[in-house]
């Protein structure tokens, strides 16, 4: 017998749709402008109106979603004045968080970031852009936990989720054949202990591929 929806089972509904939903948008599975429904997302993930609405509104919130005073849902397309003011909340944000990390910086996580970059490669050698995001996302979200700053980490995903669809398109323009030597740079870093190098190497890493965008 179907159970009736009850308030917790609605939240946790909303949950789970508003996760999914927010990875797709900051690995850049959804591209910048694309339109979406209450109606489609509500098929995709198996709920009613209700959770979908949230989803949308919360998202809406963190600026990964955009509402038209129509009502029409869509990632948004960022201006050049947007992308400069998001590349220097990142150039503000992830150097700090590099820094707070370096002391908590063993070799293990040392070894965990090479895996990855690792990993950046294959994604790189199979095309796969959003592949290629969730990748590096996750070297630089693997560094900065080490930090234990989680307000800060926060704000720098949030920073992520507007960007992810404008990422996508940037991916398109970097023809990238290897991973990016920033990476190189920062794990080189890590190793010696060089916090202004580090510093350096995240904030290249966080907004040089961003100019590309602008003009």
């Amino acid at each position: 017998m179907i159970q009736p929806r009850t308030p917790d089972n609605a939240g946790v509904a909303h949950d789970r749709v508003y996760r999914a939903l927010r990875t797709r948008i900051m690995h850049g599975e959804i591209g910048p402008g694309e339109a979406l429904t209450l109606r489609g997302i509500g098929k995709e993930y198996g709920v009613s109106m209700t959770p979908a609405r949230e989803t949308v509104r919360r998202l809406a919130a963190e600026g990964a979603l955009f509402l038209s005073s129509s009502g029409r849902v869509s990632t948004p397309e960022l201006t050049n004045e947007r992308i400069e003011e998001l590349a220097t909340l990142r150039a503000l944000l992830e150097p700090e968080l590099a820094s707070r990390a370096l002391p908590r910086a063993h070799f293990a996580l040392i070894e965990r970031l090479e895996a990855i970059n690792n990993g950046v490669s294959q994604m790189i050698a199979r095309h796969d852009a959003t592949g290629y995001i969730r990748m590096n996302l996750e070297f630089h979200r693997t560094l900065y936990l080490r930090a234990q700053a989680p307000a800060m980490l926060a704000m720098t995903e949030t920073v992520w989720l507007q960007l992810g669809p404008t990422m996508r398109a940037l991916y398109g323009r970097l023809n990238r054949t290897e991973p990016p030597a920033t990476h190189r740079l920062i794990i080189s870093a890590l190793r010696a202990g060089d916090e202004p190098g580090l510093r350096l190497a995240v904030r290249t890493d966080a907004t040089k591929g961003l100019r590309l965008l602008k003009g």
